[in-house]
């Protein structure tokens, strides 16, 4: 096998894959992220000592062994965000496997990943986030392209989906629900309430749309009727944060951090929010208190400034 693993080493890496896939419900890239961030362990650790890896070197990881990866992958220049991804990545494989062959791994789970500053979200304003909608409900040149945006814009906001979420509706999902079954990351299905504007947005656009709708179909279609590119919404949302002089975090995925920190301030649950968002762990949702929280200094700043 590949950077000198051995048969059985290369079986347990693809079973706990399998085990992720099936028990877990990993979605294709995050299976992806994890065979490329265990595979790079494995393979440094068949150069580190010279031989090829078993499953008994692996049960015989030490200390060393660890702080030595660690300083050779900052050496490669990986960053401390990809680095505590990639240790996370593997201490899930160790103990995976260590519970089936039955041997210590604390050697590996007590590594320390490297401390990294978590980026706060960067939500728009309430008043910026209804003026992307509607800018971008007037910029296409084409009218039912211009609905077809800003029916996009207004489920993201309004529901807090993701783009990939959004352009995964199709024909039966319409008319829209009040409330509407999303199958998200992971394959994961939550229940997201549908705000009487989403759907007022989504049926104009179908009035306009040229295109005929099939259960089986894409609700949302690109010029030529297949499946829009999440390109287009993207390079919509440039165009409105252009034109209205907002950042260049004014982007799509903007819009559903805009919806959690929105429904925050005005008195939303953290747990009611973690569930419309679809996150795996509280602790996700509660970035957004600090959102909120930062944003309550600036406006504090701005009232009373220093002399």
């Amino acid at each position: 096998m590949a950077l000198g693993f051995s048969p059985a080493a290369g079986d347990a890496l693809a079973n706990w894959l399998d085990h992720l896939r099936a028990l877990d419900g990993a979605a294709p890239h995050t299976l992806t992220a994890y065979r490329a961030d265990v595979a790079a362990f494995l393979g440094f650790l068949c150069l580190h000592h010279g031989e090829g890896l078993g499953l008994g070197r692996l049960a015989a990881v030490t200390q060393a062994d660890m702080r030595a990866f660690l300083a050779a992958e900052r050496g490669r220049g990986l960053g401390a965000r990809s680095l505590a991804r990639r240790l996370s990545s593997i201490k899930s494989f160790i103990r995976w496997l260590a519970d089936r062959q039955n041997f210590d791994a604390t050697h590996v789970l007590a590594a320390k990943a490297p401390k990294f500053t978590r980026k706060l979200p960067r939500p728009l304003s309430e008043e910026a986030a209804r003026a992307v909608i509607s800018e971008v409900d007037t910029q296409a040149v084409l009218p039912w392209v211009a609905a077809r945006d800003a029916a996009v814009v207004t489920l993201l906001y309004g529901c807090g989906l993701r783009i990939s979420e959004a352009l995964g509706l199709t024909g039966a999902d319409v008319p829209l629900p009040e409330v509407l079954r999303i199958i998200g990351k992971g394959g994961k299905e939550r229940l997201v309430p549908v705000l009487p504007a989403a759907r007022d947005a989504v049926a104009a656009y179908l009035r306009l749309s040229p295109h005929p709708m099939a259960a089986d179909a894409p609700l949302f279609r690109g010029a030529r009727g297949g499946p829009l590119n999440p390109r287009l919404i993207t390079r919509a949302m440039e165009q409105a944060r252009m034109r209205l002089g907002l950042p260049a975090t004014a982007t799509p995925h903007a819009l559903r951090h805009s919806f959690a920190t929105h429904l925050l301030a005005a008195g939303g649950d953290l747990r009611a929010i973690q569930e419309l968002l679809g996150h795996a762990s509280l602790a996700t949702t509660q970035i957004y208190t600090s959102v909120d929280s930062t944003r309550l200094m600036e406006i504090y700043e701005n009232a009373h400034p220093r002399a």
